[in-house]
C-alpha cells in the first residue's frame, strides 16, 4: 500500500509539473476585433509579406542596372595533352636548307624536295599538364530598353502589393463586422429565450397548481411543457451555434482557440442608421478599383517593354586575369602568371527574331484591353452594388423598425393576457397564443436586425467607405 502511495503521489507531481496552455480572456469590441484582424488574421499577414516580397523583386530590378561583378578561379590538370595536326614544317625547313646549298646525296646526285614537296604531318601536343587562371569580370548596362522601363515600373508594382494588401484587409474587415454582429444578434436572441424559458416554467408551475385544484385540464398542463420543451431545445440550438460561431470569428481574427473572446459591442438602431447619409460616392473610393487601375498602369509598362526591346542595347564590359601555366603542380612557387586585361563596348542590335517580339508585344496589349474592360466593368457593377445595397440597406432598416414595433405590441399583448390570466379573466390558450406570437416578433425583429446591419456593411464596402 505505501509503494502504491508513493506511485500515485509521484505521478500527481509530475502531472501538476507539466506545462499547460496559458488562456487569455479578451474583450472585443467591434472595432477592436477588426483592429486585431488588421494585423493578425492570416490572408492579411500573407499580403504584408507579399509588400515585402516586392520590396526585394524591386531590388533585384534594380540590380540589372548597377555593375555586375564576377571572380573566377579554375584550375585544370590535363590528363592527355590536345594534339593538335600541323604541316611537317622541320622536314620541309630541313631540305630547303639543304636543296639550298646544293647538298648531294650518297651517290653524287643533288638532293632534291621528295614526294612533290608533301612532307605528311606532325602530331604535336601544345600545352603543359597544369594550367591555372584568376581573374575578375565587370560588366555595366549602359543602355537597355527593357531594364530602364523595369525601373520606372517599381513603384507602381509596390503601389500593388500595398493595395492587394489593402482590399484584402477590407474583406476581412467586412467578414469580421458580418459575424461579429451575427454573434451580438445571436446573444440578444439568446437572451430572449431564456426569459421567455422563464416565463413558461411560471407558467408551467401555475398550470399545474390550476390543474392540482381542478380548473384545468392535463392538456393545458401538457401543452405548456411542449412548449418549454421546445425552448430549451431552442436555447441548446442557439447556444451551439453562437459557439461555433465565436470559434469562426476567433479563427477568422488568428486568436488561439483555447482562449475566452467576449463581445463587448451591442446592436441598436443607433448603430444602424450611422454613416449612412452621405450618398455621393467615387469610383476611386473603392479598393479593387484602385488596384485594377495599377494593374492596368503595370500593363502599360509591359506594353512599352515590348516596343523597347527592338532597339539596341549597349554593355561595357571588363576582364582582367592572370594565367599560369606548369608542367607540374607548383603553383604557389616561384613562376610566371601571366596578364590579360579587356575592355570593350558590345553593341547587340535585334534583328530578326521569327516575329516573337511582335506576338509578345501584341499579347501585352490584348492583356492591357482585358485589364481595361475588367475597369469599365467594374465601374459598372460598383453604380449596380451601391444602388442595390443602398434598397437592401434602406428596406432592411425599415423593416427592422416595423419589427420592432411589432415586438413592442406583442410584449404588450402578452403582458396583457398575462394579467388577465392571473386574474382569472383569461384563459391558458389565451396567454400560449401571446408567448408564442411574441416568440415569433422577438425571432423576426432579430433576423431584422441582422439583416439590416449585414446591408449596411454591404452598402459601406459598395461605396469604399467601410
Amino acid at each position: 500500500m505505501q509503494k502504491h502511495a508513493l506511485f500515485v503521489g509521484l505521478i500527481t507531481g509530475l502531472l501538476s509539473t507539466s506545462p499547460a496552455h496559458t488562456q487569455t480572456t479578451h474583450r472585443f469590441s467591434v472595432q477592436q476585433a477588426v483592429d486585431h484582424a488588421s494585423k493578425n488574421a492570416i490572408p492579411v499577414k500573407n499580403a504584408l509579406i507579399g509588400i515585402q516580397q516586392q520590396a526585394q523583386t524591386n531590388r533585384e530590378v534594380t540590380a540589372n542596372a548597377l555593375p555586375q561583378v564576377t571572380g573566377n578561379v579554375a584550375l585544370n590538370r590535363f590528363i592527355n595533352i590536345p594534339v593538335q595536326s600541323v604541316p611537317n614544317f622541320i622536314s620541309a625547313a630541313t631540305y630547303g636548307v639543304l636543296v639550298d646549298e646544293g647538298v648531294k646525296d650518297g651517290s653524287g646526285n643533288p638532293i632534291q624536295f621528295p614526294n612533290g614537296g608533301n612532307f605528311g604531318t606532325l602530331a604535336l601536343a601544345f600545352g603543359v599538364p597544369w594550367t591555372a587562371s584568376a581573374g575578375v569580370d565587370v560588366s555595366q548596362i549602359l543602355f537597355d530598353g527593357q531594364v530602364f522601363v523595369g525601373l520606372q515600373a517599381r513603384n507602381a508594382a509596390m503601389q500593388m502589393a500595398r493595395q492587394t494588401a489593402e482590399v484584402t484587409a477590407e474583406q476581412v474587415k467586412a467578414n469580421v463586422q458580418k459575424i461579429y454582429y451575427q454573434l451580438v444578434v445571436g446573444q440578444q436572441q439568446l437572451g430572449s429565450i431564456v426569459a421567455n424559458i422563464e416565463r413558461f416554467e411560471k407558467l408551467l408551475a401555475d398550470t399545474r397548481a390550476i390543474f392540482e385544484q381542478g380548473f384545468a385540464e392535463r392538456l393545458d398542463v401538457d401543452k405548456v411543457q411542449v412548449q418549454l420543451n421546445n425552448l430549451k431545445t431552442e436555447r441548446t440550438k442557439i447556444e451551439n451555434q453562437l459557439a461555433n460561431g465565436n470559434a469562426g470569428l476567433k479563427f477568422l481574427i488568428n486568436l488561439p482557440q483555447q482562449d475566452t473572446l467576449i463581445l463587448t459591442d451591442s446592436l441598436s438602431e443607433d448603430v444602424l442608421k450611422s454613416d449612412i447619409l452621405e450618398g455621393s460616392y467615387q469610383y476611386t473610393d473603392r479598393k479593387d478599383i484602385q488596384l485594377l487601375q495599377t494593374v492596368s498602369r503595370l500593363q502599360g509598362y509591359n506594353v512599352k517593354r515590348y516596343k523597347l526591346s527592338a532597339l539596341p542595347s549597349l554593355v561595357a564590359f571588363s576582364t582582367y586575369s592572370k594565367n599560369a601555366q606548369r608542367t607540374q603542380f607548383d603553383f604557389f612557387n616561384k613562376g610566371d602568371w601571366f596578364t590579360t586585361f579587356i575592355v570593350g563596348l558590345k553593341l547587340n542590335v535585334p534583328i530578326f527574331d521569327g516575329f516573337a517580339r511582335k506576338a509578345r508585344l501584341e499579347n501585352a496589349r490584348l492583356e492591357l484591353q482585358k485589364t481595361n474592360n475588367q475597369l469599365d466593368q467594374m465601374k459598372q457593377m460598383m453604380d449596380m452594388e451601391v444602388s442595390q445595397f443602398r434598397r437592401n440597406m434602406t428596406n432592411a432598416i425599415l423593416t427592422a423598425d416595423a419589427q420592432r414595433e411589432n415586438l413592442q405590441l406583442a410584449e404588450r399583448v402578452y403582458q396583457t393576457t398575462k394579467k388577465k390570466y392571473e386574474q382569472g379573466l383569461g384563459s391558458n390558450q389565451e396567454i400560449y397564443n401571446a408567448q408564442t406570437e411574441l416568440k415569433v416578433a422577438q425571432n423576426n425583429y432579430y433576423g431584422s436586425l441582422y439583416d439590416a446591419i449585414s446591408a449596411k456593411i454591404d452598402y459601406l464596402k459598395a461605396t469604399g467607405k467601410l
